[in-house]
């Protein structure tokens, strides 16, 4: 008989309160130009390179990202958003 305390060992859930899908989604659709959400993921790099591009196309091109951006963060599970963007660092889409 196996031990249910055991069975997921090697693939463990990420702690609810350190999900950050709804306020990055949020903010990625809501704050787009600004590219808050990449500021709240730790992206540092990103979300400087994110406001530069922003600067210089008026927002245009960062509003449209972030809406896309936001709603793929959005219609990902909890746990596939966790892995991908907040333990794996995908930092772009």
């Amino acid at each position: 008989m196996e031990n249910t305390k055991y069975e997921h060992w090697n693939n463990p859930q990420p702690p609810q309160e350190d999900n950050k899908k709804w306020a990055a989604g949020l903010l990625a659709i809501l704050l787009a130009p600004f590219g808050v959400h990449k500021f709240l993921l730790g992206y540092t790099k990103e979300g400087i390179i994110w406001l530069v591009i922003s600067l210089f196309t008026w927002g245009t091109v960062t509003g449209l990202l972030g809406l896309i951006e936001g709603i793929i963060y959005l219609t990902k599970s909890n746990e596939e958003f966790y892995q991908t963007y907040q333990a794996n660092k995908k930092a772009w889409f």
